[in-house]
């Protein structure tokens, strides 16, 4: 009988994410805002990793130019989500962040040479139908990302489909390479964006009320360490496609805590496209057991 711990290990990290937006936002309205506090949490994870991994996993990460692109898209990924749904409503935020099975399919294809199968052309039709859904405006019109974090909601999306294509194809790489890459990757771009767009006068200094505001800081780094740690533990043990429908468990954590806490809304037109967007991550999930 296999062991229900990766399955814990999995939704453990889903719920950690799902339910991520809410101390992003009391950390915003405290005056940090959330590109300096991901580099802030990034940077406890990166200094862990460097602590424990040792010169070798340096020296392949700098010496892997492959793994420089999974740091920009990771980092991307995250600095794109965390800022998502700390500013915007988070259901519409999350669902199209979800829109990653549309974008895994398109950069699969490109970068792995995968062939378009029935399946992935259904997921494909799935995925921008719910897609221009969720976007579809009240006025009419065409459906298009309505906000910046819409906009982020995409992104993110696009980009941890490429992070996780890229995973796939340098999966001979250490796990404290890989880790690096993506710890890293979250300091430096959300450091990039949060300087220049202070420099703009965008995105106030970090300031903080007081010292202890740094307690919840670090027990929500240590959780982002942790959840990490989780989904290593959990996906090395699971099949892939069993660890993509576990993972889903975000959506309904960060949906249902938005709507009971005040994060976002859910209409009957969001909620199809919701229904149509997770029909294609299922699908993509169904694709891999095959």
């Amino acid at each position: 009988m296999r062991s229900p711990a990766p399955y814990f290990a999995l939704v453990f990290n889903a719920l950690i994410w799902g339910l991520s937006w809410w101390p992003f936002r009391q950390f915003q309205a405290a005056g940090l805002h959330p590109l300096w506090t991901t580099v802030l949490l990034y940077s406890v994870s990166m200094l862990v990793i460097s602590l424990t991994a040792g010169r070798r996993a340096w020296r392949e990460f700098l010496g892997t130019p492959a793994l420089w692109l999974i740091m920009l898209a990771a980092g991307t990924t995250n600095t794109a989500f965390n800022w998502g749904v700390a500013m915007g409503d988070v259901v519409r935020v999350v669902l199209l962040f979800y829109l990653m099975p549309l974008w895994a399919v398109l950069l699969a294809r490109v970068i792995l040479k995968e062939h378009l199968t029935p399946l992935a052309l259904a997921r494909i039709a799935l995925a921008l139908s719910g897609a221009a859904a969720v976007l579809w405006p009240e006025q009419g019109g065409f459906p298009l990302p309505a906000s910046l974090a819409d906009w982020l909601g995409v992104l993110g999306g696009l980009t941890f489909a490429f992070n996780n294509v890229m995973l796939r194809r340098e999966a001979a790489r250490s796990p404290h390479a890989r880790a690096l890459a993506m710890f890293g990757g979250g300091v430096l771009v959300a450091g990039s964006a949060a300087l220049a767009m202070a420099g703009a006068g965008l995105v106030p200094a970090p300031a903080l009320p007081g010292w202890w505001w740094l307690l919840p800081v670090a027990a929500m780094a240590l959780l982002f360490f942790l959840s990490n740690l989780a989904l290593q533990y959990g996906a090395s043990r699971l099949p892939a496609n069993v660890t993509a429908i576990v993972m889903l468990v975000e959506v309904p954590a960060a949906a249902l805590s938005a709507l009971w806490l005040g994060g976002g809304a859910l209409d009957l037109k969001t909620a199809l496209g919701g229904l149509a967007i997770l029909g294609a991550a299922l699908l993509a999930a169904l694709e891999r057991r095959r």
